[in-house]
């Protein structure tokens, strides 16, 4: 955080940061509140232009960041699956052939025909989502937006999210449920401060995590890393695990 030339804050949200994403990749990002994840979504997305460096998408990628985004109040559930699905860059004709697979996966019913001014938080997740992943991207960002929705649904969309995976999509996973990130992602990516503080397979990040949350109020950022490159546990050391057995099968 500093200030330029004008005295307006200036905050560096991203700093020195490189992913490459290949075909079927499962990317989740984790850290606490302010860490970068979503501007890191938003400038991979296309909705922030970065300050510095370049962002290269071969093929059309679908951001879930907004469960409002493209959406009307006063419009019906059906009327926004149209403007929503322009917006991610579909035809009309794609949107009418699609339109009953979509309507079939949000499980809305006659809410459908009813203004979206009507619908819960929930609701409107089901119908952002349903449109989203039938605009055939081939990489999908998706931001928190599932956590509003209830426990059957989002079971429903982890199913589809494989299921797209499987096809060769490419997906990239920011939450605060570590268990989702462990199950549905491959490798993943811990900031802090916009900068990768960890990165590798899901359970090795998350326990990277875990340590950050137990030190960060002890420690600075400079000794956080050090203590990384070191490869220590995370705790406060008092009590020491210094031997395991298993016995038996």
């Amino acid at each position: 955080i500093a200030e330029d030339s004008a005295g307006v804050v200036v905050v560096r949200a991203i700093d020195d940061l490189s992913i490459k994403l290949e075909s079927g990749d499962r990317l989740g990002l984790i850290g606490h509140n302010g860490a970068g994840k979503s501007t890191l979504l938003r400038v991979m997305a296309g909705i922030y232009p970065p300050s510095s460096g370049t962002v290269d998408v071969q093929g059309k990628s679908v951001p879930l960041l907004d469960i409002a985004l493209g959406m009307d109040d006063q419009s019906t559930g059906r009327q926004n699956i149209r403007l929503r699905g322009l917006l991610l860059g579909m035809t009309d004709a794609e949107i009418k052939r699609k339109t009953e697979d979509i309507a079939e996966f949000t499980e809305l019913g006659d809410y459908l025909d009813l203004p979206l001014r009507t619908y819960s938080s929930g609701m409107r997740v089901r119908l952002a989502f349903a449109i989203s992943i039938h605009a055939d991207p081939k990489a999908f960002v998706v931001d928190e937006a599932l956590s509003v929705g209830d426990a059957y649904f989002q079971q429903k969309c982890m199913a589809r999210i494989r299921q797209f995976k499987e096809t060769g999509g490419a997906i990239v996973f920011v939450s605060h449920d570590l268990n989702s990130v462990k199950v549905l992602c491959d490798k993943a990516l811990l900031l802090d401060e916009g900068a990768v503080v960890s990165e590798g397979d899901p359970d090795t990040v998350v326990d990277s995590y875990n340590f950050l949350l137990a030190r960060k109020s002890e420690q600075s950022q400079k000794s956080l890393q050090e203590d990384f490159q070191q490869g220590m546990a995370y705790g406060n050391s008092k009590v020491e695990i210094v031997k395991v057995e298993l016995l038996n099968d």
